[in-house]
């Protein structure tokens, strides 16, 4: 079959990567793609966020199956206009991906199907908002409400941080996703990221993993959108599984359902576990990055039958088949990231790694200047091994951006901490 991956960064040369193993596959295009997924796949200058133009694209080169890989194209309704026009989508429909867009909309869906979620209060002015905060005193998250990409969260640890996230937010840091502000109580506890697939009946848990937000090592500095993960996360076991599904992945399938708006594609469930229990963060309507490498590293070509069953409502009959293995990946960023960054600097010693079943450089942000592999973007490489245990994966991972000539760029080195 002919298919087309939307998007250019680290999740979609790990989605093309995994779609590629699968025999299912006759031809990949990815759009727009980058220097990495340049080398397995083709790509494609288009408009993601297009849906018209997507659909002529798909038409035009006989698509059988889109898989959207970001959030932005999935709010703006391009999953709405492929399905429209008779095209198998993986991705949830505009009114569906809002559990993302719109982390109002998000805690909504929480009060009315009972799903465990941090108490919260919604501002679209900035002095009720502080006078919130004087009232009820930090620490506090600060919230931007819409897309940012993983961006727009403010920890108020103290009231002058917790303030001066509603200074930032409103103040245009983020754009239109800061025109409405969520504040949300301070949830203590171990994050772990939860991974299901909906066909909009059906929820079949799709994997665990862990990522690590913080830009430095002992998870300091600021908020980035990921800075490295390793999968299985040990914290989520299957009772603790079981727990979240039931308490607060079916239940809000359910309500998505009972709304007119089911929910088809991956849903990401950021959660807080504390006293083994757990609580939800926030979803993403999208596969995390960089979380998704791991994912992809450990499935490899059973990932695209499993996206095919969620597209045509056959998850009923799916399992996913897990090795006892474990991966991790390692973001190389540029320097200065995620403040300001220089782009164009140079990247050596890619072309001696190995790419194989255990060992793939997923590239997040690159592209190709006279022959050369340089960098275009903040995140720039994901490092990712696979091996039997999570160290073993860690020394690999590790190994390989030791062997990486790129002297502009920095890494975290502490990535899997937590779980070690």
């Amino acid at each position: 079959m002919n298919i087309l991956i939307l998007g250019g960064g680290g999740r979609e040369h790990a989605l093309a990567w995994a779609v590629k193993q699968n025999p299912k596959t006759d031809r990949l295009i990815v759009a727009p793609g980058n220097a990495g997924i340049a080398r397995l796949a083709e790509t494609a200058a288009l408009d993601i966020l297009d849906g018209a133009a997507v659909v002529a694209f798909c038409a035009d080169n006989a698509i059988d199956f889109v898989i959207v890989g970001p959030e932005a194209p999935l709010a703006a309704g391009v999953a709405d206009a492929t399905r429209a026009a008779g095209i198998l989508t993986f991705g949830p429909s505009a009114a569906a991906a809002r559990l993302e867009a719109s982390k109002a909309f998000t805690k909504e869906i929480c009060d009315a199907c009972g799903a465990p979620t941090a108490g919260y209060a919604r501002f679209t002015e900035a002095e009720p908002a502080r006078a919130y905060i004087r009232a009820k005193g930090a620490p506090l998250v600060v919230k931007a409400d819409g897309l940012a990409a993983g961006k727009g969260v403010i920890m108020g640890m103290t009231e002058a941080e917790a303030l001066a996230g509603i200074d930032e937010i409103f103040g245009g840091a983020f754009g239109e996703a800061g025109a409405e502000v969520v504040i949300e109580e301070f949830m203590a506890g171990e994050e772990a990221s939860f991974f299901i697939l909906s066909d909009g009946e059906t929820a079949l848990p799709f994997g665990t993993a862990q990522d690590h937000k913080r830009v430095g090592d002992g998870d300091t500095g600021p908020n980035t959108g990921g800075m490295g993960a390793y999968s299985p996360a040990p914290i989520l076991s299957e009772a603790l599984q079981e727990q979240v599904m039931a308490d607060i992945v079916r239940p809000t399938i359910a309500e998505m359902a009972r709304r007119g708006t089911p929910y088809q594609g991956v849903l990401y469930a950021g959660l807080m576990i504390q006293d083994g229990r757990a609580r939800l963060v926030e979803y993403n309507c999208r596969f995390g990055d960089p979380e998704c490498q791991v994912l992809m590293l450990r499935l490899g070509a059973q990932a695209l039958d499993h996206l095919l069953a969620c597209a045509e409502g056959r998850l009923a009959e799916a399992r996913v088949t897990w090795a006892e293995d474990h991966a991790l990946t390692v973001v190389m960023a540029a320097q200065g990231y995620p403040g300001a960054y220089r782009k164009g600097s140079a990247i050596g010693g890619l072309d001696a790694l190995p790419e194989d079943s255990r060992h793939m450089v997923f590239h997040a942000g690159t592209a190709v200047q006279d022959g050369q592999i340089t960098a275009a973007g903040g995140r720039v490489l994901n490092v990712t091994a696979r091996a039997d245990s999570l160290r073993a994966a860690q020394e690999a991972a590790y190994r390989m951006v030791d062997a990486i000539d790129w002297p502009e760029g920095f890494c975290r080195r502490d990535i899997g901490w937590r779980a070690l």
